[in-house]
């Protein structure tokens, strides 16, 4: 337990990446598959990542966003793509993908296959898309978490042209949108904000037992 309490404690939202030091790709790939492995409503992972990588990519985000320090000088930026809607089509190939990983006939799914069309009958497009972001942050959370364990820096980022970005990542909105993105790399040596103490609610304003 002190290892991931020192991890949380010593994590902070980098401002300045150091751009020389750049992640392994064990390490990026373990951060990924941590969020791959995130906890989902009814296993549906309404999202994916894409990864940027390349310098000169990372370079051509920058107008996409509003303060460009982070990706400008981040290691890697991840961006969490959640779909607009759940249509018929990809649930009946998350059915298909369970009946291939567990060896199970996809006849055998078919009351569990009843619940997530119910639910997705009984809600608008709007709120399918605000629940499958909410998701999406879950997937942002493992990140960030496995990441600090990892001692790889990051920042979680929303402060971007969202239909800008999407263009410059050539994703079709008629189906996606960027949720969220977080840069990952090693903090710069003249980082302010990594010399301030962490501040968070005292457990009196934070945590109640009943």
């Amino acid at each position: 337990m002190e290892k991931y309490i020192n991890a949380l404690n010593h994590r902070y939202s980098v401002k300045k990446f150091d751009k020389n030091k750049k992640i392994d790709k064990n390490t990026i790939e373990r951060i990924i598959e941590a969020g791959r492995l995130s906890v989902s409503s009814l296993g549906l992972q309404p999202y994916r990542i894409i990864v940027i990588e390349n310098d000169e990519k990372l370079q051509s985000l920058i107008p996409a966003f509003h303060n460009p320090s982070q990706v400008s000088t981040c290691s890697h930026l991840i961006v969490i793509v959640s779909r607009k809607r759940i249509d018929n089509e990809y649930i009946d190939a998350y059915f298909n993908h369970i009946s291939t990983t567990r060896n199970m006939e996809v006849e055998l799914l078919a009351p569990f296959k009843k619940i997530v069309e119910e639910y997705k009958g009984q809600h608008s497009e709007d709120e399918l898309l605000h629940w499958n972001e909410k998701q999406s942050y879950i997937l942002l959370g493992n990140m960030v978490f496995a990441a600090a364990l990892e001692g790889i820096d990051s920042c979680p980022m929303e402060g971007f042209f969202r239909e800008e970005l999407g263009n410059l990542l050539q994703i079709d909105t008629q189906k996606e949108q960027v949720t969220v993105t977080v840069a990952l790399g090693t903090r710069a040596e003249d980082d302010f904000f990594q010399t301030l103490k962490k501040v968070r609610k005292p457990n009196d304003k934070f945590l109640e037992f009943i």
